[in-house]
């Protein structure tokens, strides 16, 4: 996985996933051990040199190093005692065999799965950069936004643009899913568009694929009666987030705005080092996170003197927000750096590591706890608001209908943050001072 370009260690180096991803770090076993490992698999070419490389993984990493009670070294006599005719019947005896760990996180994909994630984590596609979905009206394929710096938005393609064929093949009744296949592809190969546009003929775009960054960060300056607020809205936290952040904040700096709101509610995680830097943006001293491995060793982040902004901030979250979300809202929360609004959220406390196998498929397996900076387990509990504040059903289905409303005086989670921060009795935290009880990190060992 392209994780990044800088140094960092292996529990920085994460995903954090929610509800339904991972949370990851790359391999601690370091090159050598892979490229022995990859060496002996590609002579033994076979589906149980695959598990056997899945069994090795976790027992060296696995979080539990009692395995949920169970007897790894007999799961791995077990697993090799048998003859697979399939690459498919070894992936099922992996994930069983995974199942008896207990822990949803600590998971086995396919390789179309472990593209599909390591897709997601970059924060970058190979296409043509736009979102489309089936209109509810006119059940076509419409564009709903052409992407920055995408060459669907170099030719001039246009939210509301019906996308009626796809090199030739008529799109009608396809799903979203089924047409981005079709669009998706190598970088640098070509592929042409039949669009419709309101009153114009039907017409051809030939377009050259390319690799896009995915915007995660989107933001706004909102005039909320005297008083300039940046509102953000971040989606995941990707390889790029950090940098779109930094952008944002850069850019709404600029402008003079007042105060911030830090929109989380939907986001379900994604890498742990991306949460650090952008949590980093918000304040110059203080912890931001402490990982325990198995063995009990720790490790602890702190702010590093990086801080952009120091204007009052409030941070929305609900129950959809996890992992990586939830180590934000944390260190911005125990250092009292920002007012926290919305609904309990998810509650994932886990740090996985992702590893890419021989065949190309992947594994995610949890090698870490971490805590809030204030030593708070999250994990199945979340974090409770300052401002705690549900949306009804109605409200939830509203902006779900209406997404143009979230983050406006419309959405009443985000009205609460802009009464809240225009209360003249709201006194900024102090954002200066490290919270207790975290370790020198330097008293720690990885």
């Amino acid at each position: 996985m392209n994780q990044s370009a800088k140094s960092y260690s292996p529990l920085q180096v994460a995903l954090i996933g929610g509800a339904i991803a991972t949370t990851a770090t790359m391999s601690v076993f370091g090159p050598a051990w892979t490229r022995d490992v990859r060496a002996a698999l590609a002579l033994q070419d076979s589906p149980k040199a695959i598990v056997d490389q899945v069994w090795q993984v976790v027992n060296h990493e696995y979080v539990d190093a009692k395995f949920n009670q169970q007897d790894w070294q007999a799961t791995r006599q077990s697993l090799l005692s048998k003859d697979y005719s399939s690459r498919e019947e070894a992936y099922t005896a992996i994930r069983e065999a995974l199942q008896k760990l207990g822990d949803p996180y600590t998971r086995f994909m396919d390789p179309k799965q472990f593209e599909a994630l390591t897709s997601q984590t970059s924060g970058e596609v190979s296409g043509i950069g736009i979102r489309m979905e089936v209109n509810q009206k006119t059940q076509r394929l419409t564009v709903v936004e052409a992407i920055e710096n995408s060459p669907a938005l170099r030719a001039g393609i246009k939210a509301g643009d019906e996308i009626l064929a796809i090199d030739g093949k008529p799109t009608l009744k396809m799903k979203v899913d089924d047409a981005s296949k079709l669009i998706r592809g190598k970088a640098g190969t070509p592929i042409k568009l039949r669009l419709g546009r309101m009153r114009q003929n039907a017409f051809d775009v030939k377009l050259t694929r390319a690799n896009i960054e995915v915007p995660t960060v989107r933001y706004t300056l909102r005039q909320e009666g005297n008083r300039r607020v940046g509102y953000i809205r971040l989606r995941e936290f990707s390889a790029h987030a950090a940098d779109q952040m930094q952008r944002a904040i850069r850019d709404l700096n600029t402008k003079k705005v007042d105060s911030y709101v830090l929109d989380l509610r939907g986001n379900p995680g994604g890498l742990l080092q991306a949460s650090i830097e952008i949590a980093r943006m918000w304040y110059d001293n203080g912890g931001i996170v402490k990982t325990v491995d198995r063995v009990g060793s720790s490790e602890v982040t702190k702010a590093n003197r990086t801080a952009l902004t120091n204007r009052p901030l409030a941070v929305l979250v609900d129950g959809n927000s996890a992992s990586a979300s939830e180590i934000l809202t944390g260190a911005l929360k125990d250092n009292k750096r920002a007012v926290v609004v919305g609904g309990q959220t998810f509650g994932k406390a886990l740090v996985q590591s992702v590893h890419e196998l021989a065949d190309g498929s992947g594994l995610a397996v949890t090698i870490a706890h971490y805590y809030t900076p204030a030593g708070t387990d999250i994990n199945h509990k979340g974090i409770t608001p300052d401002i705690k504040l549900d949306l009804t059903e109605t409200q939830e289905r509203q902006l779900a209908s209406n997404p143009d409303l979230i983050g406006t005086k419309s959405d009443p989670q985000y009205a609460r943050a802009i009464a809240i921060l225009s209360n003249k009795n709201f006194a900024q935290p102090p954002a200066n001072q490290p919270t207790q009880p975290m370790s020198r990190a330097s008293d720690l060992k990885l």
